[in-house]
């Protein structure tokens, strides 16, 4: 089944700051912040949404087309998708700006505050989802392209996923998005922060709640999915990108949303463990074992 990924290709920049945000913000003052962190590491990896589920898709056996933009500073992450053998034919370089690039501070709480310089990502409105696609997965980019993407998805299955996007979009473009999505899926605050914007009317809906798990609804039923345990807590950034990437490899495999939902919280863990969004590795034969481990099932991959 070919899955097409859209989102952003990006360069993180990830920063840990050794208090807790809520110490510093003053509620009294919350109209007019200005704050600043003394943080103890940066470090600089590959990420963006598109790519970071991408990655992960591909430990798990599937072989997704990444449709995005890169910049002239793309070299490097050219040479990191050949290695890691992940398809780069969807993906188009624009010479005159560099990559997106995300700025994220965690602190000890695993608070974080992000900011995202959207560079060649301009361009993703530019592109096209490829007619034979079978399955799109539409991740948050450049708000044109999104909504560029859910028309071309018009007769194609989806998964809908504006995240920090949604305050972008008009109730009308959100409603088009949610409307004729398969699958809706964000972390709790971005449902209920859709919920205020629109009715919310989907075969699927997937709501994350971090370290708490997760929760997929249907108009039957509503399946609650415990988190899978890591061995440590490294870094969060990229666990939602995981989760969505088990869920969807489950899905396109036919599985139970039951099993889904457990794959990507299985897929969530290994890369908390792990500093960066695409730094964690795993083989089928681990993920399988894991998920065992945790869930006392076996999963066919």
């Amino acid at each position: 089944m070919n899955v097409v990924v859209t989102g952003s290709l990006s360069y993180d920049f990830i920063m840990d700051f050794s208090g807790r945000f809520a110490d510093r913000i003053m509620p009294d003052k919350i109209h007019k912040i200005s704050l600043s962190f003394i943080v103890d590491t940066l470090n600089k990896q590959f990420g963006g949404t598109a790519v970071n589920q991408a990655y992960t898709l591909k430990l798990l056996g599937m072989e997704p087309l990444i449709v995005t933009a890169a910049g002239n500073d793309f070299e490097e992450y050219f040479k990191f998708l050949k290695k890691h053998k992940i398809p780069i034919a969807g993906i188009s370089v624009f010479k005159d700006e560099p990559c997106s690039s995300y700025h994220v501070v965690t602190d000890t709480d695993d608070n974080q505050i992000g900011s995202f310089y959207i560079g060649a990502s301009r361009y993703n409105d530019r592109l096209k989802i490829p007619n034979n696609a079978d399955f799109v997965i539409i991740g948050p980019t450049d708000p044109k392209a999104m909504i560029q993407y859910v028309n071309q998805c018009k007769g194609k299955k989806y998964l809908y996923d504006p995240a920090f996007q949604i305050g972008n979009f008009s109730a009308e473009e959100l409603r088009a998005g949610i409307s004729n999505a398969e699958i809706l899926i964000g972390n709790d605050y971005e449902i209920a922060l859709m919920k205020r914007k629109v009715d919310i009317s989907v075969p699927i809906l997937v709501t994350t709640l971090g370290s708490k798990g997760s929760v997929i609804e249907t108009k039957k039923e509503s399946i609650y999915i415990k988190p899978a345990k890591p061995k440590n807590v490294s870094d969060p950034t990229g666990a939602g990108d995981a989760y969505r990437a088990g869920f969807i490899a489950g899905y396109l495999r036919g599985l139970s949303l039951q099993a889904c939902g457990q794959m990507g919280s299985v897929a969530a863990v290994y890369t908390v463990e792990k500093y960066g969004t695409q730094t964690h590795t795993f083989t089928k034969k681990e993920f399988i074992s894991r998920y065992k481990k945790n869930f006392g099932q076996t999963v066919i991959l």
